[in-house]
């Protein structure tokens, strides 16, 4: 048994996880806690192929799509995710194997069979999932961020993806909404965390 806490950032593009996750991590450290912040894909070899896509997604089938991400998420385990957890670290990623079931199953692949053949990854502890409409992701991405839609943030896409995330019932998963204020997304984060390392027997103070 792993030590450490694998919590997991997961929602549509747009919803604030790259936002919300530093600012997790910043109160955990103030509370005492060993804290690695990572992200999917990663920067290794895989991760800067995956990252290729997202100007041109159509250079690969869904299949080829697919094993590039289990590739890297194979690779991030092993290097990162695990040792860390070993070392009693909580682990805060950026995307894991439910945006790979969302929207590579969107893409065609079968979400079911996708979570199937990650046995060799880590179950979280707690998957943080924001939620909100394709429509404020689009939104967002455009105006708050000055961004163009890259392969992966098509509003159309989007309304897929979002329906698989709303399909997903593991008992790991948190819904939180995010089309609120980011300090109003955050306590609600905090308070779910709290309520798991409460659950887990460790200490975290309010």
């Amino acid at each position: 048994m792993n030590p450490g806490f694998l919590i997991a950032f997961e929602g549509i593009d747009g919803t604030g996880k790259s936002t919300q996750l530093p600012m997790l991590a910043a109160y955990l450290r103030g509370e005492g806690y060993g804290v690695v912040e990572t992200r999917e894909p990663t920067d290794g070899p895989y991760g800067r192929q995956i990252r290729a896509l997202y100007s041109n997604r159509s250079q690969v089938t869904p299949e080829q799509e697919l094993e590039l991400f289990l590739l890297d998420r194979r690779q991030h385990v092993e290097q990162c995710v695990n040792p860390a957890l070993r070392q009693g670290m909580i682990v805060l990623t950026d995307r894991y194997y439910f945006s790979t079931a969302a929207y590579q199953g969107a893409a065609g692949c079968d979400p079911a069979a996708i979570f199937a053949c990650h046995d060799f990854a880590p179950e979280p502890d707690m998957v943080v999932l924001l939620v909100q409409t394709p429509a404020e992701s689009v939104a967002r991405i455009q105006n708050l961020r000055g961004e163009t839609l890259n392969d992966f943030e098509q509003q159309e896409q989007l309304e897929k993806v979002a329906a698989l995330f709303a399909s997903f019932s593991h008992d790991c998963i948190v819904r939180i909404q995010a089309a609120r204020p980011v300090a109003e997304v955050q306590a609600s984060i905090r308070a779910a965390v709290r309520q798991l390392l409460a659950k887990k027997g460790v200490r975290c103070s309010g």
